[in-house]
């Protein structure tokens, strides 16, 4: 990598990093106001991704067996709020509560627009500093289909006033981190066994 593009991926990750940590306090004031597993486990998921940046962007000059343990970890990362979706949609499941439908599209909206614009900034650097850059982009990549997901429950929440639209897609997200976490985990695996090597330039 060239300094010119190191440093673009820097400002890159600092934004990122921004907007996530942003829209985390949106969101997640939205689904506590209406009781929403979806907008829970993604606010989770905006919170994760400034953590994923923040992590990722003080790893970027270390060594390739140093950026292969931050992914380990950044892998690890990415498991934490499919355990706290995991654990709400358990509740949810016992103690059910339809959340309100517009709030629940318009966050949904919000959160769509802020992901993709973080997926198309990361989207360039995706395979520059392997498991690294791979964990930040593939954050923001299934956060906007999670998003997606959101919206479309907001449609049927309105239309069938029942908490199985909220709840479903809370396991989705679920599914995507996880197989995220493993991809990124895997992706790290690779790094290590290719042994030490220069930090990118």
């Amino acid at each position: 990598m060239t300094p010119d593009h190191n440093s673009q991926l820097r400002r890159a990750m600092a934004t990122v990093a921004l907007l996530n940590l942003g829209y985390f306090g949106i969101e997640f004031a939205v689904a506590l106001a209406i009781a929403s597993v979806s907008l829970f486990a993604d606010s989770i998921d905006f919170l994760e991704d400034a953590s994923l940046n923040g992590l990722a962007l003080l790893a970027l000059g270390w060594s390739v067996t140093a950026r292969s343990r931050v992914g380990i970890l950044l892998a690890v990362i990415l498991l934490v709020p499919s355990a706290a979706t995991a654990w709400t949609a358990f509740d949810q499941f016992f103690r059910p509560t339809t959340p309100a439908p517009v709030p629940l599209t318009l966050a949904g909206t919000g959160a769509l627009v802020v992901n993709l614009v973080c997926a198309a900034m990361l989207a360039r650097y995706k395979s520059v500093a392997g498991s690294l850059t791979r964990a930040v982009y593939l954050s923001a990549r299934n956060d906007a289909f999670a998003n997606v997901a959101i919206i479309v429950a907001g449609g049927l929440t309105m239309t069938t006033q029942s908490h199985w639209p909220d709840l479903l897609v809370g396991v989705g997200i679920f599914l995507l981190n996880l197989d995220a976490a493993f991809e990124v985990m895997e992706e790290a695996r690779k790094e290590r066994q290719s042994g030490g090597g220069p930090a990118p330039a």
